[in-house]
């Protein structure tokens, strides 16, 4: 028997819906490159309802109780006397997601005693320290591709909406005004402007893809340059450092992994030598921009707009600088945790159980650490970063 410990955000406030927005969502079965959809054996929940939340439990606990298996899920993640804290240590596996972290330390998983497989019920594993666990030998895992779309639709949306400065224009009209003059003071055309992707992986191509018939300029910067025929394609500029782009471009948006390069990658100085009312959006991990930095340059108007729903720590404190500063567009990290994406990325979480519970070989495209070392997807994205 294992014991499982997931961690997911709290339940909605007044509980989940008596009846959904929408009666379905499609079904998808593979994406863009090949790659197939999570195939578990079975799920069992419906497609399109909340998972993602305690309640939710992702679907997990019929399957995991019917084959004797310990399920324990809580929100309470954070502190000495946290559920989490309490239950980890003895624990086989560990799920948790993004968007709610339960952050893996080097110094927890020295207690983690029994902890064989750090599951992420989505995409991005750094709330894990990857080199502690390689080094005691835990797999690390996520369900690639289950929310790439959900987070490239979100970007897109956040660009236009610094843009067209639609928050505050909203604003007036739910306040009850009609103040067109106010409005527009700090609204411009996305088109022809220079936009720039700091990593073209899954998510970024996804970006470039969705604002090519915006007649933007685009360019990108990535470990590992995209073929010349879709550079064609794309009409896209290839930078080989990240301030070469940071300085030509209107806007730029952050995709890379969080690495101790990529750590506070946009601070003072990057910022500084952007140009004057550039924009930049953030939905890859909150500390690869330096907090302070971009308040101020959002306060003396350096920067015309930020937006993003990464943070750090997550959740972030009520006096966190980006709750209040001017020009922003934050949301809590909910860019790929849509209802569709959470049927995913709920069958990607029971496939890789299925596997790790059964002794079968987990899907390369899901590992991020195995057998000492960074493999699969980690493999391409944190070695040697």
């Amino acid at each position: 028997m294992a014991k499982i410990v997931c961690v997911l955000y709290p339940d909605p406030v007044d509980g989940h819906p008596t009846r959904y927005a929408r009666d379905n969502i499609p079904v998808i079965r593979s994406y863009d490159g090949g790659q197939t959809a999570p195939t578990p054996s079975a799920i069992d929940f419906t497609p399109g309802e909340m998972l993602g939340d305690v309640s939710g439990e992702l679907g997990l606990r019929k399957f995991l109780e019917a084959a004797g298996h310990e399920l324990v899920v809580t929100s309470d993640k954070d502190g000495p006397d946290s559920v989490f804290e309490r239950e980890f240590v003895d624990a086989d596996v560990v799920i948790s997601q993004p968007f709610w972290p339960a952050y893996l330390t080097r110094e927890r998983i020295a207690r983690a005693r029994k902890l064989k497989l750090a599951l992420t019920a989505g995409i991005g594993s750094d709330h894990v320290d990857l080199a502690a666990a390689a080094e005691r030998g835990i797999t690390v895992a996520e369900v690639t591709w289950s929310n790439s779309i959900s987070v490239a639709e979100h970007t897109v949306m956040m660009i236009l909406g610094l843009v067209r400065n639609y928050l505050p224009s909203h604003d007036w009209s739910r306040k009850g005004g009609w103040n067109i003059a106010d409005c527009v003071a700090h609204a411009y055309d996305l088109e022809a402007l220079q936009v720039g992707i700091v990593a073209a992986g899954r998510i970024g191509q996804a970006v470039l893809r969705r604002l090519k018939p915006f007649d933007v300029k685009l360019h990108y910067n990535s470990r590992h340059r995209l073929p010349a025929a879709l550079e064609q394609e794309l009409g896209l500029t290839y930078h080989s450092e990240v301030k070469d782009l940071a300085r030509v471009c209107d806007i730029v948006s952050l995709h890379c992994p969080l690495t101790p390069q990529t750590d506070g990658m946009f601070n003072a100085s990057m910022i500084a030598s952007m140009k004057r009312g550039a924009y930049i959006v953030n939905t890859a991990r909150g500390r690869l921009v330096d907090r302070d930095a971009v308040a101020q340059a959002l306060k003396s108007g350096h920067l015309a707009g930020y937006a993003g729903d990464v943070w750090f720590p997550q959740p972030a404190p009520a006096d966190h600088p980006w709750r209040t500063m001017p020009w922003e567009g934050m949301t809590p990290h909910i860019s790929g945790t849509t209802l569709s994406a959470q049927a995913r990325y709920a069958a990607g979480t029971r496939e890789i159980l299925e596997c790790f519970l059964t002794g079968k070989p987990i899907r390369e495209e899901y590992l991020i650490v195995q057998g000492g070392g960074f493999a699969g997807t980690g493999a391409h994205s944190y070695a040697a970063a």
